[in-house]
């Protein structure tokens, strides 16, 4: 027979039982075939005679491709680590990525390769569905031993001969319900009397008759009517144009709103005044501060001053907008104007206009949208309800403040030729002979264009062409061919001259400021040569008729004299500069602003050199724009995420010739001990009448002013010699 031993998977060891017992003399072979056929029968013969037993010999049987290992190698262990990853798992998965807007590589392929998956109904018994199911089981258990019971109990009863009482049993339904009841616990109530004084009331006591009731229905409906007869007469008269019959929805609605109280010009009037004192009361303390707080410690400090923020002016409509024109009414010294656009070229969208109140510092009294952002605005001198408008694509406009209708009065159009480029700055002009009203424009297409009102439409009349400065020196003919090839140069900004009316001076993006004049549109007065970069701001001082300041994107400010091609001064604020604005109150005092969030006010009566403010009022975004006011000691300063800061000057930044005069005299008379001196006697005759004629002038405030200055432009020319 064959056994295997249990051996390793290639090898298997073959017992043979060949000590089959043979006859002496008896060793014949056969063959194969007759051995397969022969071998039972042998071996049961063979054991019948008692044959003697031999031990079985030991085959190996090894497969032909199998390695030969040595015992060392057998004996080594090889170590095979067993990971949850799945082989068949695909490594290369693409998928497209919307965030990013690419596609990106699968970082995680899942590994779990599910072979068998079956929903049981098995429960653990120690769980509470288990324990639930058990006791329910038991339940039905006990319930049959029960119903059994009874039913052997019945059948020895009726074969007893007695009849056994029928048993009542409540039944539960298939829905195993159960009655319950409980009792809750009421809180008791908690009573919180209060004291109150009572208001004040009085008796009225009216009778009324059922004529008077009819009288009044009778007057309210005539009311009506002649309402109605007026709205019709008002529609009659405005059959054609859309002006005429926005009127007359504005007639209808101020009927309605005079029939209704609460929608009425009157409540509305009272609401802005209530409005203006629940503002003042919940701001009490910056209020107090605009009125009465004054930095005592500037006493102490000389050529230095501070800034003191009080409100700061936002709403929701301006988000993610830059402040790009900042304005005061003239009439109303609480009113200011706000221009909302956008410098980035890339994110232009729609521009807002909002004017706010420093009697209401949370909501603007009166906002204005456009297509396009705002980039300037202007108050009438005179009507202070005109606004003038420019816009990002070339458009100007005229909004009539009082007008609460979201459109303009006046726009320009391409056929009214109006700007191809942004209009960077507007400027009011006095009435013309015909009584027009006009103001001018400048934009980067190189125009300065005058803007007439008509009774229709705005007419335009290009003043000057800002030409580039070798072309402009050139001759007609040839600066015509130029121009044509080459373009005009950019306008950033401009400034008219306050008595010299045809006077005017113009920066460019080119670093460049000219003088202009109205009279002669085809080449400059002058070019002043001080900026490589563009110029933003340019202002003429309000006292002095020579004097003005140019800002640039360069870091520098620069004072000038228009009869000198050379800067007087030049300031270099570390950053670039988005605005400059001299003060209405002293010739010698401007504040610029810069892209670092600083506002920098210079005295150039106590320093020539340094600034006595260089405050930083806002924290990462740039300052845009700066005006003063013109009454109160107060700037505005706007900054490139919508916001608009009023600050308060402190007494050393506000200090004009005359006080400077008062106080030399108050030190004088502290000094001297407080005795003042007796005046002189006057002489008799010639010389006395002439003492006496120069002691009564006396010199106005504008004249110190203008005095004061000179001394500073004699003494920077000296220094520049």
């Amino acid at each position: 027979g064959v056994e295997l031993s249990p051996c390793a998977l290639s090898t298997c060891e073959v017992r043979t039982a060949s000590a089959m017992p043979k006859r002496a003399g008896a060793a014949t072979r056969k063959s194969v075939s007759d051995t397969k056929h022969d071998a039972p029968k042998a071996k049961t013969e063979d054991y019948d005679r008692g044959a003697v037993w031999v031990e079985p010999t030991t085959v190996t049987v090894k497969p032909p491709e199998q390695l030969v290992l040595t015992d060392k190698e057998l004996d080594t262990e090889h170590t095979r680590v067993l990971t949850a990853k799945d082989p068949v798992a695909p490594k290369n998965i693409i998928r497209f990525n919307f965030k990013d807007r690419i596609y990106k590589l699968e970082a995680s392929v899942e590994q779990c390769a599910l072979h068998f998956d079956l929903e049981g109904n098995l429960m653990h018994r120690d769980s509470e569905d288990g324990k639930r199911i058990v006791q329910e089981m038991e339940a039905h258990r006990l319930a049959a031993e029960r119903a059994a019971e009874m039913e052997n109990m019945n059948i020895h009863d009726t074969a007893g001969g007695e009849a056994a009482p029928a048993e009542t049993k409540k039944l539960r339904n298939q829905f195993n319900y159960s009655e319950r009841a409980s009792q809750t616990f009421n809180n008791p109530l908690r009573e919180r009397p209060t004291i109150t004084e009572p208001p004040p009331s009085m008796g009225f006591n009216l009778q009324v008759a059922q004529w008077e009731i009819f009288d009044a229905y009778v007057e309210e409906l005539e009311r009506q009517k002649l309402s109605k007869e007026r709205t019709g007469q008002q529609q009659k008269k405005a059959a054609g144009g859309v002006a005429e019959k926005e009127e007359e929805e504005e007639a209808q609605k101020e009927v309605a709103r005079e029939a209704d109280i609460v929608h009425s010009n009157a409540m509305s009037k009272s609401l802005k005044i209530m409005e203006r004192m629940v503002n003042q009361n919940t701001w009490d303390e910056i209020a107090q501060d605009y009125r009465y707080w004054d930095d005592q410690s500037d006493s102490f400090k000389e050529g230095e001053g501070t800034l003191l923020p009080l409100w700061k002016f936002w709403t929701e409509k301006v988000r993610r907008k830059h402040v790009t024109a900042l304005c005061w009414s003239p009439e109303y010294h609480d009113l200011f104007a706000v221009g909302y656009g956008s410098y980035d070229f890339m994110k232009q969208g729609a521009g807002v206009i909002c004017c706010f109140s420093l009697k209401n510092p949370s909501h603007p009294e009166y906002s204005f949208t456009t297509e396009t952002g705002v980039m300037c605005v202007d108050f009438h001198p005179q009507h202070s309800s005109l606004l003038a408008v420019g816009c990002y694509d070339g458009t100007v406009m005229i909004f009539d403040i009082r007008n609460k209708l979201n459109k303009p009065i006046f726009q320009s159009t391409v056929k009214t030729g109006k700007h191809t480029d942004p209009v960077w700055q507007v400027c009011w002009q006095d009435e013309d002979l015909a009584k027009n009203l006009n103001f001018f424009s400048i934009s980067s297409d190189g125009r300065v264009t005058l803007w007439t009102m008509s009774k229709n439409e705005l007419q335009f009349t290009d003043v000057m062409e800002l030409k580039l400065t070798g072309i402009a020196n050139s001759g007609a003919e040839e600066a015509g061919e130029e121009t044509s090839l080459v373009g005009l140069a950019g306008g950033a900004c401009f400034d008219f001259h306050a008595s010299s009316e045809h006077l005017f001076i113009v920066g460019t993006e080119e670093g460049k400021i000219h003088k202009c004049s109205k009279a002669y549109n085809s080449q400059y007065l002058d070019t002043y040569n001080g900026h490589y970069m563009s110029v933003y701001a340019v202002k003429w001082n309000g006292f002095h008729p020579r004097v003005f300041l140019s800002a640039s994107a360069d870091w520098t400010v620069k004072l000038w004299d228009h009869q000198q091609k050379q800067p007087l001064m030049s300031f270099d604020l570390g950053n670039a500069v988005g605005d400059v604005c001299w003060s209405p109150y002293s010739s010698s005092v401007f504040a610029a602003v810069t892209n670092d969030g600083k506002v920098h006010v210079f005295d150039l009566m106590e320093n020539k050199h340094e600034p006595m403010c260089d405050q930083k009022v806002v924290r990462k975004s740039k300052l845009t724009h700066v005006s003063f006011n013109p009454r109160q000691p107060l700037l505005l300063v706007g900054d490139d995420r919508g916001g608009v800061l009023c600050l308060k000057l402190s007494p050393n930044l506000r200090k004009t010739e005359e006080t400077r005069a008062k106080e030399k005299l108050a030190q004088a008379a502290a000094a001297g001990g407080g005795d003042l001196r007796k005046p002189a006697p006057r002489k008799r005759g010639a010389e006395g009448e002439g003492q006496a004629a120069s002691e009564e002038k006396v010199k106005t405030p504008m004249e110190l002013e203008i005095e004061k200055l000179d001394k500073l432009l004699t003494l920077s020319e000296k220094v520049n010699r």
